[in-house]
């Protein structure tokens, strides 16, 4: 555990799907067991999968992780797996029985990095705990995503994003004026809450390369969100002020807001700074309101949304899409299209990016999803494989760790495999 290293034999799993060589990814060498669940914590481990890392996703043997199973499936097989478990080699392991526990301590003892997000005192349960896991490998980096942390009252409950989509505020403020609380239809804390693990991963493992000793990252679920939405707390502090509900206005700056073609479609406009919402009004025809006091700050054209949304609404209105998009292009005014996937699909920009790519899939064939998250000049990521069959690894794991055949069945025979 001195340095970069690659699994014996240099593994490099199933066929790669792109130009990216596995073992020249910035990450390569770094390995990382994956024993979470659905969305917060193994998007973290797909993150680092993408740039190289060597990661083991570990499964029950007889409970696959659920999001195999989660939304739409095609001739059987969960397609949100294929994106969540790509650049994964996948194992099973229980880690309740004795030859679980002690073959998770020798995977750990190679490892860099384990991510799970089980209930707190779940691995103390089993002996897994951070006693032992650091007795085993003391450069080891556990991050231990929850939903409430890791200390407090809330400690113990059990908890999903959707509790820290409401707790965090972020419902309280949207949806419609006079409207109930809005939560959003996809795991928005759980994919912040898996951004930030990553994040965190990284930065823990920058510390021990001066230290030389990993740590515990303890991240819970309400805590990235409530940092994503900005000031609340200190405008609440400083202020007494709390935000209220404004659909798809802004309290900050207006014009802010959707507006509906001639032709049907539905466009978004912002307008944040002095600059460009004087280029939206002039661009409708309206230039009045430029020239008024309000009309100097953010906040006052936000007092005067009224007056804005009615004039460029009027305007789309009279408008088809390609035209007004075009017209407010043309006026360096920001303007887009409301998308569904099939816009988002079908769009040039995302195609020039590459930002939707394509994989080839021994289950499924071609297969089309998002591409890795940043694009680096010297040392890009890559997707080698979409997500693995349940325990496809298994035996390779094992046998790269050193177990001997009669080992690995002595573990099936246990059910600890």
């Amino acid at each position: 555990m001195t340095g970069p290293r690659t699994y014996a034999g240099s593994h490099a799993g199933p066929a790669a799907t792109t130009a990216t060589d596995p073992a020249s990814g910035l990450l390569a060498g770094l390995r990382v067991l994956d024993l979470a669940t659905l969305f917060a914590g193994p998007p973290a481990a797909t993150l680092l999968g993408d740039f190289g890392a060597e990661v083991v996703k570990v499964e029950h043997p007889d409970r696959p992780g659920p999001s195999r199973d989660h939304g739409p499936a095609k001739d059987g097989v969960g397609l949100w797996w294929k994106l969540l478990g790509r650049n994964k080699r996948t194992m099973t392991l229980d880690l309740s029985t004795p030859g679980g526990r002690d073959t998770l301590l020798r995977l750990a003892a190679d490892a860099d990095v384990v991510i799970e997000n089980f209930r707190p005192g779940t691995l103390e349960k089993w002996g897994l705990g951070w006693p032992e896991l650091s007795a085993a490998n003391p450069r080891l980096v556990l991050a231990r995503v929850t939903a409430f942390g890791r200390r407090g009252p809330y400690a113990h409950r059990p908890g999903f994003g959707t509790l820290a989509e409401a707790m965090s505020g972020f419902a309280a403020i949207t949806g419609e004026p006079g409207g109930p609380p809005t939560l959003p239809p996809f795991g928005l804390a759980d994919s912040i809450a898996a951004l930030t693990t990553a994040y965190a991963v990284m930065t823990a493992l920058a510390g021990r390369d001066r230290t030389g000793r990993g740590q515990v990252v303890d991240l819970a679920i309400i805590e990235p969100i409530l940092t994503v939405l900005g000031p609340h707390p200190f405008w609440y502090d400083q202020l007494g002020y709390v935000q209220r509900r404004t659909g798809n206005r802004s309290v900050n700056n207006a014009p802010r807001n959707t507006y509906r073609s001639a032709d049907g479609h539905w466009l978004a406009v912002s307008a944040s700074a002095r600059s460009v919402a004087e280029r939206v009004v002039r661009l409708i025809g309206r230039p009045e309101p430029a020239a008024e006091p309000w009309f100097a700050t953010g906040a006052g054209r936000a007092e005067h949304a009224d007056v804005l949304d009615a004039a460029v609404g009027d305007r789309i209105a009279r408008r088809k899409a390609d035209e007004a998009v075009a017209a407010f292009e043309a006026a360096e005014a920001a303007v887009a299209r409301v998308y569904d996937v099939r816009d988002v699909m079908a769009d040039p920009q995302f195609a020039a990016l590459d930002t939707i790519t394509e994989v080839t899939d021994p289950e499924l064939g071609p297969i089309r999803m998002q591409n890795v998250l940043f694009r680096l000049s010297g040392t890009p990521g890559g997707i080698r494989w979409a997500g693995r069959p349940h325990g496809a690894d298994t035996e390779e794991v094992l046998t790269e760790l050193g177990l001997t055949r009669d080992e690995i069945a002595a573990l099936r025979t246990e059910g600890a495999l």
